[in-house]
């Protein structure tokens, strides 16, 4: 009886499969897609080089170390910019990275990202610059931006990095059922890296202390004493660098939010997201301590902060889904509890800085740079210094007496002692 019985439980099963897998079919579609273009993982792992000056054509995040302006050019590499002289600046190198977007310097060593790893770079000497170090797939793997009016063609991470896409035809085949339709091209299970148009932003609270570069308010990297930060969408990773030359991981801690941004600035770490600004103490710099938030609408966060104050821009017509276009005054005096102090309406503000004499600049796009006096934060619109309206400006870097900002038309430099501003050179994009 018993084996009568694993005879008909067998025979069943037997069926449920035969028509399981008639009901399943091969079925192939061509259809007009974004096809990606791959550069494989041996070619992504052997392409960093240093070249010549390069003209500099769609620009992102700028950096300054020591007499040096790194301007990055968007998934392509690095522009050095010999900064000796300001009135005269001279693109003297260029640094071949694919998908780099973000960089931070410490003790004469370059961390970039090269789309899904970590890269080190040695530039004590800016003519001999040599990768040292590289950490595999530390970032996620993401595609570049596409034409939307065309779904995307499966995409194969194995084969490599996506560099672009072309537009063509394509036939993908998939196992379907018949009781439904398949979506062809429409694969959601990757990263989208927003595209930028030339509007990147950049980081940095630290100054020249400890070796550290300065740069501007919205990077995803970021150093405090011997350890970088970098955010990875949703996290944030650290990394020892002791050795400068071998990072070694050390946590990583969940944001709960789309992270955007790291501002280091006296013992605590700003991290802007797409809510909101979350504060974390570093006192042990190792192991970053959530300590308080302060939430806004959906927006686009650049953050910089000094004294008791953070400067927040908000703006609409980017990939946050921002609705408001806004500067916003947050009180630090109690860190535990931020509180929205002030808000000051603006045209569409991207990066800003402030300055030790609580000077503010603020690249506030079409309506360009606007320079305020910010000792009193709650009268800001009442104490507009200079206001630069053919600048459309994305972000800027406040030096003792000197300001750095990068914009549509190229990068622009400025003298800013006792109060006047008067224009150095200006460094053009190409077409």
């Amino acid at each position: 009886m018993k084996t009568n019985k694993i005879a008909a439980l067998l025979l069943l099963i037997s069926v449920f499969s035969f028509f399981a897998c008639k009901d399943k079919i091969l079925e192939t579609r061509t259809f007009t897609a974004n096809k990606p273009i791959y550069l494989s993982y041996n070619e992504l792992r052997s392409a960093v080089k240093s070249t010549s000056g390069k003209e500099l054509k769609q620009t992102g995040k700028i950096y300054f170390y020591d007499r040096y302006i790194f301007v990055n050019e968007y998934l392509k590499g690095i522009h050095i910019i010999d900064n000796s002289d300001p009135s005269n600046p001279q693109n003297i190198k260029f640094i071949e990275i694919p998908g780099n977007i973000d960089m931070v310097i410490k003790n004469n060593f370059l961390y970039v990202d090269s789309y899904v790893d970590l890269v080190v770079l040695n530039i004590a000497d800016i003519n001999n610059i040599a990768e040292v170090y590289r950490v595999e797939n530390v970032f996620p793997y993401q595609v570049p931006s596409y034409d939307y009016s065309y779904p995307l063609a499966h995409i194969d991470k194995n084969a490599g990095v996506v560099t672009g896409f072309s537009v063509e035809e394509v036939s993908e085949t998939y196992q379907t059922s018949g009781h439904h339709n398949m979506d062809f091209g429409l694969y959601k299970d990757y990263g989208e890296i927003s595209p930028l148009n030339g509007e990147s932003y950049v980081n940095s609270g630290a100054g020249h202390s400890q070796g550290i570069g300065i740069a501007g308010s919205t990077a995803r990297f970021a150093i405090y004493n011997n350890n970088m930060y970098l955010l990875n969408k949703t996290t944030l990773n650290v990394y020892d660098i002791s050795n400068p030359k071998i990072p070694e991981f050390d946590t990583k801690i969940d944001i709960n939010a789309t992270a955007e941004t790291l501002f280091a600035y006296e013992g605590n770490l700003f991290t802007g997201t797409q809510t909101g600004m979350k504060i974390y103490s570093l006192t042990n710099p190792a192991s970053p301590v959530f300590v308080s938030e302060f939430n806004h609408i959906q927006s686009c966060d650049p953050v910089v902060v000094k004294d008791d104050y953070a400067y927040v821009t908000l703006r609409t017509g980017n990939n946050c889904g921002g609705s408001v276009n806004r500067l916003d005054i947050v009180d630090l005096k109690t860190i535990t509890s931020p509180q929205l102090v002030k808000s000051y309406s603006m045209t569409n503000p991207h990066g800003l800085g402030i300055n030790n004499e609580n000077t503010l600049f603020v690249c506030d796009g079409e309506d360009g740079l606007k320079v305020y006096d910010a000792s009193d934060p709650l009268r800001i619109d009442e104490n507009m210094l200079y206001h630069f309206p053919s600048i459309n400006a994305f972000d800027i870097i406040p030096l003792e007496n000197i300001v750095i900002t990068i914009a549509q038309d190229g990068l622009y430099q400025y003298k800013f002692e006792n109060g006047e501003m008067t224009f150095l050179s200006h460094i053009s994009i190409g077409e």
